[in-house]
């Protein structure tokens, strides 16, 4: 913080800054108060200017300058001087909280001049609904601000994080913040998957039934819908393996997973197919393939056909051209002199020689 005075008139008198407290700063180029954080800056007979640095909320108040001529001439500068928050501190949350339940979460922080602003946020998305208050701190000029926020929590929720955040005009292009990661507890769910996908009798079948929940599901029960599980399948944990399939086997099987929060299960229909080779993918390829060829085969045929007969019907109109004029006409060559336009019509000269 820089202050300056300037007079036009100085009348022989230096220039003097005082503080709030009306102590003398500087009287001109002399020091008059022991502390280093004020420094001259310029001093001439028309102009006194001084550097504070550090500045506390006790620097805040009215600056005197005074020039000592007949009367005394004096200017007033107000300083105020900004609390900057202190960083925020999220409270509440001490354990895991249930899905469906509201999460009760605090945010605090003090030593703003003016009262800072706090916003919430969830991942990305701010969060609304949150109320705030704020107290003066002990040394009567700065502020303590908390701010309350309570939202459900659903289990997309777990390892969310929640961001307390704090502006303030001290700091216009950045924010202080805060952030707690939350973990929901949520019911299990689960899901069934056939391998291989295709069972025909005979073949060695794996389920495989995959679980999901917070807490980690740790209990896998394996039922079978209206009967008992064959007696050769062996169950493993999360996994039921029929090692020679049979017709007999096809049913529904269930898989029964439980945590803390609860249960869930999860059906897989069976149905074993006849031991019949079911048409590999590669086999399906080059059936397409040949199918493919077989049809640019035809198409080929049918051009070669349609060229051929064109080629054909050209030839013919040539020779009929060339046999033009052959009716009526004795012999060959009265024939082709017809065909070329000869003169062997009826109407044509004749010469005689003697």
């Amino acid at each position: 913080m820089t202050l300056t005075c300037t007079v036009e008139d100085h009348e022989d008198s230096s220039l003097q800054w005082s503080n709030p407290a009306q102590q003398t700063l500087y009287f001109g180029e002399k020091r008059a108060l022991r502390d280093n954080r004020i420094q001259l800056v310029k001093s001439t007979k028309n102009e006194l200017s001084i550097s504070i640095s550090n500045v506390a909320l006790s620097d805040e108040g009215e600056y005197t300058c005074s020039i000592f001529t007949m009367p005394v001439r004096t200017a007033k500068a107000m300083v105020t001087v900004l609390g900057v928050p202190q960083e925020p501190q999220i409270t509440g949350y001490d354990k895991p909280i249930k899905e469906n339940q509201e999460a009760e979460l605090r945010c605090t922080t003090s030593g703003s001049k003016p009262a800072a602003n706090i916003r919430w946020y969830k991942g990305p998305e701010e969060l609304g609904g949150a109320r705030n208050s704020e107290t003066k701190d002990a040394n009567g000029k700065t502020f303590t601000v908390v701010s309350f926020i309570n939202f459900p929590v659903t289990k997309v929720d777990d390892q969310v994080e929640i961001t307390c955040t704090v502006g303030h005009e001290s700091m216009p292009n950045t924010f202080k913040s805060s952030s707690q990661k939350l973990q929901v507890l949520y019911h299990p769910s689960a899901k069934i998957e056939s391998r291989p996908n295709l069972p025909r009798e005979g073949d060695r079948l794996q389920l495989q039934c995959d679980a999901y929940g917070n807490p980690e599901p740790v209990k896998y029960t394996w039922l079978r819908k209206h009967g008992e599980l064959p007696t050769t399948v062996v169950t493993d944990h999360n996994s039921l393996v029929f090692q020679n399939l049979n017709k007999s086997d096809s049913g529904t099987y269930m898989c029964q997973v439980a945590n803390l929060m609860g249960e869930y299960t999860a059906e897989y229909k069976l149905d074993v197919n006849d031991p019949s080779p079911i048409p590999s993918q590669s086999s399906i390829d080059h059936a397409v393939i040949g199918g493919v060829v077989a049809v640019i085969a035809f198409l080929l045929f049918c051009l070669l056909i349609v060229l051929g007969r064109y080629l054909i019907r050209h030839k013919g109109t040539y020779l009929t051209h060339e046999a033009k004029g052959s009716d009526d006409a004795p012999d060959a060559d009265t024939a082709i002199i017809n065909a070329e336009g000869g003169q062997g019509g009826s109407d044509d000269k004749k010469e005689y020689f003697i």
